[in-house]
């Protein structure tokens, strides 16, 4: 196949995943987010060509994979990190791991809605919600007294984006958002000694400025490989 259109066909993959992902309002978003979905395998951060995010200061938090506590609403706080792959393992171990009778639906989703950036041009909080069961399933749940917990996670840059990213390294630093897959096992449990598992992955929009911890910025209706 001629280069060309080799390129091209990157080019429409690109903007076939930023479309799916459904933050595409403003002609700015448009722009920071052109290699948002569509990039790399394990680590951190894309091609060395591409913009990093440098380390946070000395006397910030030292970054963990692990949620830094409890909001009022029972759910994990975000982790202090600029770490795209340890930002979005932690919000799957927050999306995977809950329990139903300890915890309401709104009160569930409006916790992970701490998790999303304050830039609301880039925050799609339709698509959180999205993820959680609604208000009636979830009580349905309640009821079984469902609970689940994540575990075995594993994160990475989808190959598409790491593509897309060292084909135009500056699309990267206008938005500072990054494709995050993750993947893993969720046991779910429930009354009576009902035990169940499942393999789960999703992929997540992650903006990491640089000196900022990480915010969620989507989730992608569709899992990038």
């Amino acid at each position: 196949m001629p280069k060309s259109r080799l390129n091209s066909g990157r080019s429409v993959f690109g903007r076939r995943m930023l479309i799916g992902l459904g933050v595409l309002l403003a002609a700015a978003l448009l722009a920071g987010l052109a290699a948002l979905l569509a990039g790399g395998r394990h680590g951190d951060r894309p091609a060395a060509a591409a913009p990093t995010a440098p380390a946070r200061p000395a006397p910030a938090p030292t970054a963990s994979a692990e949620p830094s506590g409890h909001a009022a609403s029972g759910v994990a706080r975000p982790p202090h990190t600029n770490s795209p792959t340890e930002y979005a393992t932690a919000f799957a171990r927050t999306l995977w791991s809950y329990d139903t009778r300890a915890v309401d639906q709104p009160a569930f989703v409006g916790g992970l809605r701490l998790w999303l950036t304050p830039e609301s041009q880039y925050a799609d909080g339709a698509s959180v919600a999205a993820q959680v069961p609604d208000p009636v399933l979830w009580s349905r749940m309640r009821d079984t007294g469902q609970s689940s917990t994540a575990r075995d996670l594993e994160a990475h840059l989808p190959d598409a984006f790491r593509q897309a990213v060292a084909q135009d390294p500056g699309a990267l630093s206008r938005a500072y958002v990054y494709a995050v897959t993750v993947t893993g096992t969720v046991d779910v449990a429930w009354n009576g000694g009902g035990r169940g598992g499942e393999s789960r992955a999703i992929t997540l929009a992650v903006q990491c400025r640089p000196q900022q911890d990480c915010a969620l910025a989507a989730i992608a209706p569709t899992v990038h490989p």
